[in-house]
């Protein structure tokens, strides 16, 4: 069975490109994580404090609070979209590039 070769997460975790892409995906999660929170608790503080506006009357039954409501699963399949398009653009390529540089480390200490 041959050997795996051993990763210097330390090294890994200093690279100034991994700190770069660490922080750059942290800010951008936290960004999606408050805009949801947000968009979520909406709902519950519109019908409770704005009953009047949930009530309005948009097409038979259906009012601006089933309305309101039913965009939450619309804003969950958003975020979800946006995040795997920066991903795949952009957080994806920069790890690609770390790993490749890893790997070509390891490759030349065998």
């Amino acid at each position: 069975m041959a050997q795996a070769a051993t990763v210097d997460w330390k090294a890994v975790v200093a690279d100034p490109r991994f700190q770069a892409l660490h922080r750059k995906k942290t800010v951008f999660l936290w960004g999606l994580m408050v805009f949801s929170v947000v968009f979520y608790f909406l709902l519950p503080i519109g019908a409770a404090y704005f009953q009047e506006l949930f009530k309005v009357k948009v097409y038979g039954p259906v009012n601006l609070g089933l309305l309101f409501a039913l965009t939450e699963f619309i804003v969950a399949w958003a975020i979800a979209f946006v995040y795997s398009r920066k991903a795949n653009a952009e957080f994806d390529s920069e790890a690609a590039a770390i790993v490749a540089d890893i790997e070509k480390k390891l490759g030349a200490r065998k």
